[in-house]
């Protein structure tokens, strides 16, 4: 948990609970609370005017939603989604500075966790200026196994689908099956029943 779900309770924050698929907060709404995921898995993503999705990253339980955009007084570029039934603690702006004021600790932690995503997004957007498939393909594995801590070859399973790592790299569908496939045969990914490792 990046901030203790106790103190989020002690400053006014209540449990919701979302539906897979529920949107938790909107593109162009205006910051009015803090969001930590307590259970589940969601997907901060962006529609395009010809329907298609573009995710820029998974938080999952203890992760926060959106938290920079409370600093800011201006409104969500970005949307928050379950993508599993989730349970969110949502606590209102003016108290959860309250919060920050009582342990200057918090906003550090904070700040860390946002520098990590930063650089996650700094090395997510040179990737996608790649024209190169097989490259910006590889980059989103290799971000997702680093994060979770793993160096053995095929130890990480890829707990998205195709469409999702579509999403996340600006490619086509097919293009990603073609991509997994060359990187079978170049025994850098194994494929078993249909789950990817990495």
């Amino acid at each position: 948990m990046l901030v203790d779900e106790n103190l989020l309770f002690y400053f006014g924050g209540e449990l919701l609970n979302y539906k897979k698929n529920e949107i938790i907060f909107r593109e162009s709404e205006i910051p009015k609370f803090y969001y930590q995921i307590q259970q589940g898995d969601v997907k901060i993503n962006n529609y395009h005017q010809e329907g298609k999705e573009f995710i820029h990253s998974f938080p999952t339980s203890g992760h926060c939603l959106g938290e920079t955009f409370i600093f800011a007084d201006k409104p969500y570029p970005v949307n928050a989604v379950a993508m599993s039934n989730a349970s969110v603690i949502r606590v209102g702006i003016t108290k959860f500075f309250e919060l920050i004021h009582s342990d200057k600790d918090i906003l550090l932690s904070i700040y860390k966790y946002t520098a990590e995503r930063m650089h996650y997004r700094y090395v997510m957007l040179n990737n996608i200026s790649s024209n190169d498939p097989f490259s910006k393909v590889l980059c989103v594995v290799d971000c997702l196994k680093q994060h979770h801590n793993m160096i053995e070859p095929f130890s990480y399973q890829i707990p998205y689908t195709r469409l999702e790592v579509a999403s996340l790299t600006g490619l086509r569908v097919e293009t990603v099956i073609r991509v997994f496939k060359r990187m079978e045969r170049e025994n850098v990914v194994k494929i078993i029943n249909g789950k990817i490792f990495y």
